[in-house]
């Protein structure tokens, strides 16, 4: 028959271990240096609040590895300064959740649970089928999309028009202004003959 549990007989699930006390001198088997090597940033205290990856103030390894060009460049990849992100949505989707007939905008999208918010730019991309006849308005739409949007008897309208990343900016010459030329005076030159005749 198993004991009766009280206050008296209370014991632990699992024995107790004790902590090993470190720097108590060299019998304890933890002094002297107290698993901690000889100086260095480690052994000091406070040590263990370095975040990850740090590598003792040098160029830590993610910062050293190959980067993706144009970080600074506004038509480059969501990095750098200039982050771009796009919601993308299908015409599959659309298909599923409006009726035929239906304006779709970045509103209507956001009602249906298309997309999470409107502060990121709305990109119809052509996953899908689409037989319903809708006018989409969106920032962006993939030329499958488009295509299929109108085959469908909608229409596609877009907010942003595509930037030709091949054009390149003009620069506009100076006018240069035209040299000032100062103006020739007219002179008859009469010969003497004329003149004596005059005279007469």
């Amino acid at each position: 028959m198993p004991e009766e549990l009280n206050l008296s007989n209370l014991k632990p699930a699992a024995a107790r271990k004790e902590r090993k006390r470190i720097g108590r001198g060299l019998g304890s088997g933890k002094g002297r240096y107290s698993g901690r090597g000889i100086k260095g940033q480690k052994a000091r205290a406070g040590s263990h609040k370095m975040r990850a990856g740090f590598e003792g103030g040098q160029n830590p390894i993610y910062m050293r590895t190959a980067k993706q060009r144009g970080s600074t460049s506004k038509d480059a990849m969501p990095i750098g300064p200039h982050r771009t992100a796009t919601a993308a949505v299908n015409v599959r989707d659309l298909e599923r959740v409006f009726d035929d007939g239906a304006k779709v905008g970045v509103e209507e999208l956001l009602e249906k649970g298309l997309i999470k918010n409107t502060r990121a730019d709305v990109k119809v991309l052509g996953e899908g089928e689409l037989k319903k006849k809708l006018s989409v308005t969106a920032h962006a739409f993939s030329a499958t999309a488009r295509e299929k949007i109108t085959a469908a008897g909608g229409t596609a309208t877009a907010l942003r028009e595509p930037a030709d990343p091949r054009k390149k900016a003009v620069k506009r010459k100076r006018a240069q202004p035209e040299p000032e030329t100062e103006p020739v005076e007219e002179t008859t030159v009469g010969t003497e003959d004329e003149g004596e005749a005059s005279d007469v």
